[in-house]
């Protein structure tokens, strides 16, 4: 066992606060009630918290400027100049104009909408997306990275700035008016040596650029570019890491390896078997660090299992070259499991949040004896707890004909129609309607026992009762219960299902102030008794047009909660969808004739590399198949999948045998039905008519012209109506308004199509 001290890292910390005090304090600015001089303060206070409590872990480098105000690619845009030009200038250095436009960008204003968001690789958190054009002048302004790092060094803590790189930024970004991003490489450039050197001005010796996109497939013009761009900014006297993660660097190691740099960062969470590799191709004196504490879930490290990765890598670097550090920014996990009280027996001991991540990087790098013997007895007593359940029991007498229909879509199609009674262009939504603030303040007073079940039942009926009502006046076809008593699409479902813990503070940023608290996975899922009966059944009562069973999918339940990282994915998969199935069993033994299983997540799931998609797809398509076929032919079942790039998806889509899918249309304006119609896609398909994002109310002409576009890819009896998502979100007015033109535009095609 290597007994040297090895250098600690961390790569990034997470932002909000342990009581999410940036959240707060940012929607408080947002809403007027405190200004600017309030929200920097609590930004700065939080920042220099942070700061502390890392040198006080141990950790050797500490990196500065990853606190940010929403998202760090808005960021890096504003202090390398790339702000779009339709939002101003924008600077954010304090000025109170420059920060007004900066959240413009992140939030809408009264003359520009936000820039477009989406999932930072395969996390759950969301970035927004640059805006490439031949206009971008990129003036840097490295105002707000320097004044960070001189805050550190007041408090005695040298911090390593972090910066994205420039080649994943300019990947990270689409082009708004043809330009090619890699055309505009060389202004970015000078953009990044001057904050290089303003940073090198103010004392810094290290810097830290993330570069994420070398674990993913590069165009080979991409990967021509990375040795230019890195010797232009190598020449400034800067220790340069370069951090990778989420994956093997395979095919770009030598490009990442040989890069013009001081330190390389690899992920041997998400990717151990990359480590002789990359010590095969390292350069003389070239640092290592080894990412070996997991940076997106909140399990324990076990020591014994990547001490010895360290050991190969000192044995071949020597240990002035081998850094230790977690996989990637902590910014993916909670702040501190501290006061973590209330959870099942046994689990708190096997959590580890930013907090003790840090403490795990330095049992680690000091190979401290009691630490690792503590280690070694944790998990040896995991093991020996460790039971069979009659779940994996279950699984393993599973077999091909568990995960099919045994109806094809043709068979099942007429029997459909004719038990449902549906006409031509069938309306209906996705699932939720209006959480009005009554609602929510209901929620919350049962919740703390301020009134009483009873109370709050015939509180949710009501509601039921009424939303139900409104649907059949506005004519709609297939209704939905409303969701009343959902809190979450996911978490309605864990707190119901043996297996799942939600702790008190286990919050991580998704986007902006928003924060969630996904659901901890950490044994066997078993469905304890029916979860969504007794509601659906309620509302089917109520009405005697169909009414929709609503459920999450068994790929969407894993991808947004922590899962236990001692079985396959994929078998926690096939568990919850076992559940799923017992419930769909449930609900179409109490009349529900259609059942909607939305899988939103199903894309966003795709591993980084195209090679892994077809393993991901094999399994992620088995389970949602597990969960569904075993219904009468009779029974409907739907999917909704929410904003997402499908092309690359649609065999697996088709593979899931839906027989109706709802997704995004409506901002695209049909264009995913041509890859659907190109492909010969069989089933029905639901694009959305109404993108309900947007706070405008769609016109019926509007929606008559949608449903038109969508008729010259699908035939008509493929078409359903519905809006583009659920509308929890949205106001009953404009909910109301919006349904309404949407049941009249599929009223007069209709009409249209029975006169052609």
């Amino acid at each position: 066992m290597t007994t040297a001290k090895l250098t600690t890292a961390n790569l990034g910390f997470p932002r909000m606060g342990l009581h999410r005090e940036l959240k707060f304090a940012l929607e408080s600015f947002w809403s007027g009630k405190t200004g600017e001089d309030d929200l920097l303060a609590v930004a700065r206070d939080l920042r220099r918290r942070h700061w502390l409590l890392q040198q006080q872990a141990g950790i050797g480098i500490i990196p500065s400027s990853d606190l940010s105000l929403y998202d760090q690619v808005l960021d890096a845009m504003v202090l390398l100049g790339a702000t779009p030009a339709r939002y101003g200038e924008a600077q954010i250095d304090g000025a109170r104009a420059s920060l007004r436009q900066y959240f413009d960008m992140a939030r809408n204003s009264a003359e520009q909408p936000a820039l477009e968001m989406t999932k930072w690789f395969d996390t759950n958190y969301h970035y927004l997306v640059p805006e490439w054009s031949a206009g971008l002048h990129f003036q840097a302004n490295p105002t707000g990275v320097v004044e960070a790092f001189e805050a550190a060094r007041s408090l005695g803590i040298a911090t390593r700035p972090v910066l994205i790189g420039p080649i994943t930024l300019l990947l990270l970004g689409k082009s708004v008016d043809g330009i090619e991003p890699l055309s505009l490489l060389p202004k970015l450039l000078t953009a990044y040596e001057t904050v290089l050197r303003a940073l090198v001005e103010a004392g810094a010796t290290q810097v830290q650029l993330d570069e994420p996109m070398l674990v993913t497939d590069l165009a080979p013009e991409w990967q021509q570019v990375y040795d230019t761009a890195y010797a232009v900014l190598a020449m400034q006297p800067l220790q340069i890491t370069v951090a990778t993660y989420f994956g093997a660097l395979g095919d770009n190691l030598e490009i990442a390896a040989t890069l013009p740099v001081s330190g390389l960062h690899i992920d041997l969470v998400r990717a151990p078997q990359q480590l002789d590799a990359v010590l095969a191709a390292l350069p003389p004196e070239k640092t290592l660090s080894l990412g070996v504490v997991d940076g997106r879930n909140i399990w324990r490290t076990e020591y014994a299992a990547v001490k010895p990765l360290i050991d190969r890598a000192v044995g071949v670097l020597g240990p002035q070259r081998v850094v230790v550090a977690p996989s990637c920014s902590l910014l993916h996990v909670p702040v501190d499991k501290t006061g973590e009280d209330k959870l099942p027996e046994g689990l708190f001991e096997r959590l580890s949040f930013a907090v003790q991540k840090l403490g795990e990087v330095r049992h680690l790098a000091t190979a401290d004896t009691l630490a690792f013997a503590a280690n070694a007895a944790h998990f040896e007593e995991q093991r020996r707890a460790a039971r069979p359940s009659q779940v994996r029991e279950k699984l393993a007498t599973l077999n091909e004909t568990d995960f099919s229909r045994p109806q094809t879509y043709a068979e099942r199609a007429p029997l459909q129609r004719a038990a449902l009674h549906l006409p031509l262009l069938p309306t209906t939504t996705i699932g939720s309607f209006p959480q009005t603030q009554e609602v929510r303040s209901r929620r919350a007073a049962w919740r703390k026992g301020q009134i009483d079940d009873a109370t709050y039942e015939r509180f949710l009926e009501e509601a039921t009762a009424e939303c139900i009502r409104r649907q059949e006046e506005l004519g709609l076809d297939v209704l939905v219960h409303g969701e009343f008593e959902r809190n979450d699409m996911v978490e309605y479902f864990g707190e119901q299902l043996d297996g799942f813990a939600f702790t008190k503070n286990g919050w991580v940023q998704s986007y902006g102030s928003r924060c969630v608290k996904p659901p901890v996975i950490y044994a066997d899922v078993h469905r304890p008794e029916p979860m969504t009966v007794r509601w659906s059944k309620f509302a089917q009562s109520l009405t005697s047009k169909p009414m929709k069973g609503m459920l999450t999918g068994p790929v969407t339940i894993l991808q947004w909660s922590f899962v236990r990282n001692d079985i396959p994915e994929s078998e926690t998969t096939f568990q919850i969808a076992l559940a799923l199935r017992e419930e769909i069993e449930d609900l179409e033994r109490a009349g529900i004739g259609v059942i909607q299983v939305d899988e939103p997540a199903l894309r966003e799931g795709l591993p980084l590399r195209k090679s892994e998609y077809a393993a991901y797809l094999e399994w992620a398509v088995k389970a949602f198949r597990l969960a569904t076929s075993s219904v009468k032919p009779e029974t409907q079942v739907h999917t909704h999948m929410c904003y997402a790039e499908f092309e690359t998806i649609l065999p697996a889509i088709a593979a899931l045998d839906a027989d109706v899918i709802s997704m995004e249309s409506a901002r695209s304006k049909m264009a995913l039905l041509r890859d659907f119609k190109a492909q010969g896609y069989p089933n029905e398909i639901g694009p959305g008519v109404w993108d309900i994002h947007a706070t405008r109310v769609p016109s019926q002409d509007e929606i008559h012209s949608l449903l038109d576009m969508a008729l010259v890819s699908l035939k008509a009896d493929q078409l359903w109506v519905n809006p583009d998502c659920g509308l929890k979100t949205r106001q009953w007015p404009e909910t109301e308004a919006s349904l309404q033109n949407m049941v009249a535009a599929a009223k007069a095609v209709r009409e249209e199509l029975a006169t052609e």
